[in-house]
């Protein structure tokens, strides 16, 4: 291979991947870690916004709720998750294929119209509580904890579901025939076999479902009552704070990234304590149950998934029924949709506009960055790759908070702009396509790249003709999910927004709140609509639209 010059084009790409992680990232996150040490009253370098959050029981119990929260839905997502990926990975489960679409597609859905829909069915007048009633079952409040926790486990235990199912597909099945022949049978072996092995993609997954359920916004705001957490609890400190030192937002902000930064170290301990490798040589193969037990392995297949997109058939339902402002009235129309591209087309054209400049900066960026990480073993690749996954940890709250500081003086004045907000969605949705480009060129022989610069072609060009061809699928695919969960975000952009910038997102959360459900579920069904489409051509481009999303 021919020597190349240190400043050579993709030297270039990995500093301005390390700008981009500067500017975008550190120096925002960095403000909010300096705020939560600065005294509000006298300016001075202080803890006592730590002592101040410590020392009383209402900061407190917000930080119990949260981790409560998390936690519960962690257990009930792996409870879910769990069977669900054992049965169709290892027995055959007629419509297999469509129930892990219609998981994913829950999945991808925006978490506040699980909350939202949740609310229409079992809210003090929800259509299923009423139902209900009439014949003397009285469930208990939607609000507060038991609805927090049940939107955000039949929102993300898909995650649980597609990285088990994932390492269940590749363990070998000769340990599993080994600990049969040896007496072991059915619960005994899954226990003592199959569930060690599957065990750091099971944890992954749990990881992914905890970070996610601690960071989220939208659910608690919607269907949380009085229940405060973390999230909730930094957006109202912000907004009190707004003419003020942002102290207290700052602090619960990075109390939260403690948190999610703790459990993936965690998380990651547990992963290598053990050795759960094997050699791959006999993978699994799906059998026919028995007649006794294909009844129920199918109803509870299909149960779980039921409930889990139950709440998408509620808000396309609502979107075509009739309202009158807030009131819904009898029949059926296109009232709610007139009203959304006659009242607020603004709002539409921004998240689209909005999704669409920031995915094609993301998909150019990421690409280029995805390429360097794959290829490049110098040092500063090496620091550069884990600091492009921070934007996971980071809850959207946080990020936003930290951008509206950062960027609301000058010599950078963003606020109250599109621009911050597209800048929000790439730092956010990044490493999808970082990770997407990357997992593809390991299916790349780079002595294809190496032909060409030893036949005298310079790397970028290098790069243009040979690589990136063959790239294009995993460039597609990331692209496409960081378009679809920019056009889905709130947590970042709640705080961001003017009138001028609002977003879907954001007018279906203020819909929900006052009332206006129609409209909330018009919206509500363009989102779902897009999402959909994103996950076909995914499933179309690359045919493991779950490995996509996960990150494998």
């Amino acid at each position: 291979m021919s020597r190349r010059s240190p400043l050579d084009v993709w030297s270039a790409v990995t500093l301005a991947g390390f700008a981009c992680v500067l500017m975008f990232l550190i120096y925002p996150l960095f403000d909010v870690f300096r705020y939560s040490f600065i005294d509000k009253t006298t300016g001075a370098l202080s803890l006592s916004n730590y002592t101040q959050f410590f020392g009383r029981k209402y900061y407190i119990n917000a930080f119990i709720h949260s981790m409560f929260i998390a936690v519960a839905t962690t257990a009930f997502s792996i409870l879910l998750g769990v069977p669900l990926a054992f049965l169709t990975t290892r027995y055959r489960i007629r419509g297999s294929a469509m129930l892990n679409t219609l998981a994913v597609l829950a999945l991808l859905s925006p978490p506040f119209i699980g909350a939202y829909s949740w609310v229409t069915m079992l809210g003090r007048s929800g259509f299923l509580r009423q139902a209900l009633s009439s014949i003397g079952l009285i469930l208990p409040p939607i609000y507060g904890p038991l609805g927090i926790i049940l939107a955000d486990t039949l929102q993300y235990y898909p995650f649980v579901t597609l990285m088990t199912a994932g390492a269940l597909m590749t363990t070998d099945r000769s340990l599993e025939e080994a600990s049969q022949n040896l007496g072991a049978r059915g619960i005994r072996t899954f226990l003592t076999v199959t569930l060690p092995l599957v065990l750091p993609s099971l944890t992954g997954g749990a990881l992914i479902v905890f970070m996610m359920s601690l960071s989220n916004f939208g659910t608690p705001m919607i269907i949380g009552g009085n229940y405060l957490v973390l999230p909730t609890l930094a957006y109202n400190l912000y907004t009190s704070e707004v003419a003020e030192s942002p102290g207290m937002a700052s602090t619960v902000s990075i109390l939260l990234m403690v948190c999610a930064s703790g459990v993936i170290a965690l998380q990651q301990w547990a992963s290598t304590r053990r050795k759960y490798a094997s050699m791959l040589v006999n993978r699994p193969v799906q059998k026919r149950l028995g007649p006794v037990w294909a009844g129920p392995a199918h109803v509870l297949c299909y149960l779980i998934v039921a409930l889990s997109t139950l709440p998408l058939a509620v808000v396309v339902y609502y979107s075509f029924r009739n309202t009158s402002g807030p009131v819904f009235k009898t029949g059926y129309g296109l009232a709610s949709y007139r009203s959304i591209f006659f009242e607020v087309p603004k709002t539409v054209t921004n998240s689209f506009v909005y999704a669409l400049v920031a995915v094609v900066l993301i998909a150019s960026v990421g690409t280029l960055l995805g390429f360097v990480i794959a290829r490049r073993r110098r040092l500063s690749v090496r620091v550069l790759d884990p600091l492009l996954m921070v934007p996971y940890m980071v809850p959207g709250t946080v990020l936003g908070i930290g951008f509206i500081v950062a960027f609301n003086r000058k010599p950078i004045y963003l606020a109250g702009t599109g621009v911050i907000i597209i800048l929000t969605y790439f730092i956010r949705r990044l490493p999808y396509s970082v990770r997407s480009a990357a997992s593809i060129l390991k299916q790349i022989d780079p002595a294809l790249e190496e032909a060409g610069i030893n036949l005298g072609s310079p790397p970028g060009r290098t790069f243009r003709t040979i690589a990136l061809p063959l790239m294009k699928a995993g460039i597609i695919s990331g692209a496409i999910m960081s378009w679809v969960t920019s056009m889905n975000e709130l947590s970042a952009s709640i705080l961001l927004y003017v009138g001028k910038t609002m977003t879907m997102p954001i007018k279906i959360y203020l819909s929900v709140l006052d009332g206006y459900f129609g409209t909330a579920s018009a919206m509500s069904t363009i989102l779902l609509v897009v999402t959909g489409l994103a996950l076909y051509l995914v499933n179309r481009w690359t045919g493991k639209a779950g490995a996509t999303i996960v990150g494998l």
